[in-house]
């Protein structure tokens, strides 16, 4: 299978993904129970039937489920996401604002987490079965353990609460603002935090990944013939098998950005940091279908880009791979 076609074909296969996903989803959102106009709108023993008849056709619910549907997926084909319910304005717009808070959370964290992890597996391998290698197994399986909102919880009582060394929440110091680049130091100081929860519980799965792929490295026959002939240990590792090793962990970061998008939703509720999480939360319990079907279907498309990018350099790099697919 030549180059194109298997572009066209992953493009064709992500395309039919998309729709897929995005239909399942608009019906587990419209089929959920409660009325958004009563969430949005006010209570219902305080609403007149004027106005919830209103709202009820302002906002399409007067119409059949499938009708709504398929008015969804015909907008999304010409870009619109619709306007929402809560904020009364393009739903675009209201993601477009909260995608460069939770951006700078999650892939920070994560490539923090792929660096961090990395280096702290490699190290794990080295020292296989020895003091070192034990106790950075037992200290990533902890924070694998742990809730993160937990970790978040017990990070902003030490940090914030107890030793007073960083806010507990929100995006800026709204007693003293700043401008200019104090505004963003500022950013990055209220955002330490919930990096660092998100870093560390991120971390476990890159540790694991890279320390077992190396351990495995380091078994197999081409190591040994290495080491028979002479070669130093060091060059060993650091020319052959870290090479074989961080395929994997790549792989693994370059998915965990596809899901960048979702924020932590938890985490960013915890810390009260306004991204895409926090807005998912928010369009949940209130009920705006718009805004809920525009987040899922961010994250949908982010993650099919992705995966067939990653499809795509693997196929370059193994031939192999074209050919079965």
């Amino acid at each position: 299978m030549g180059l194109a076609s298997y572009v066209a074909k992953r493009v064709l296969e992500g395309f039919f993904t998309v729709i897929i996903a995005v239909s399942i989803i608009f019906f587990l959102v419209n089929l959920a129970p409660g009325n958004p106009i009563y969430f949005i709108a006010g209570d219902p023993v305080f609403l007149s039937p004027a106005v919830v008849e209103y709202y009820t056709k302002l906002w399409g619910l007067d119409k059949p489920l499938y009708e709504r549907y398929f008015i969804y997926i015909s907008n999304l084909f010409r870009g619109e996401l619709g306007n929402s319910y809560r904020f009364g304005g393009p739903v675009a717009q209201v993601i477009m604002e909260r995608i460069p808070l939770t951006l700078s959370l999650t892939i920070t964290s994560n490539i923090l987490a792929f660096i961090i992890g990395t280096f702290m597996g490699l190290r794990a391998a080295r020292s296989f079965g020895k003091g070192l290698d034990s106790a950075l197994t037992v200290t990533t399986f902890f924070f694998n353990s742990i809730p993160g909102f937990f970790l978040g919880i017990l990070l902003m009582l030490t940090f914030g609460v107890h030793l007073r060394l960083f806010p507990v929440a929100g995006l800026m110091d709204l007693r003293n603002p700043k401008t200019g680049i104090m505004l963003y130091l500022d950013i990055a100081y209220h955002a330490f935090l919930p990096v660092l929860t998100l870093t560390l519980i991120l971390l476990p799965a890159y540790f694991k990944t890279v320390r077992d792929s190396a351990v495995q490295q380091l078994g197999e026959d081409y190591v040994l013939t290495l080491r028979a002939v002479g070669m130093d240990e060091r060059r060993i590792f650091n020319k052959h098998v870290f090479r074989n090793v961080i395929l994997p962990p790549i792989t693994l970061l370059a998915i965990r950005l596809g899901f960048s998008l979702a924020g932590a939703a938890l985490i960013e509720n915890v810390f009260g940091w306004p991204g895409m999480g926090r807005l998912l939360l928010d369009s949940i319990r209130e009920r705006d279908y718009p805004v809920l079907m525009g987040i899922y279907f961010t994250i949908v498309v982010t993650i099919v880009v992705i995966s067939i990018i990653l499809d795509l350099i693997y196929g370059i790099l193994d031939p192999r791979i074209k050919s079965r697919g």
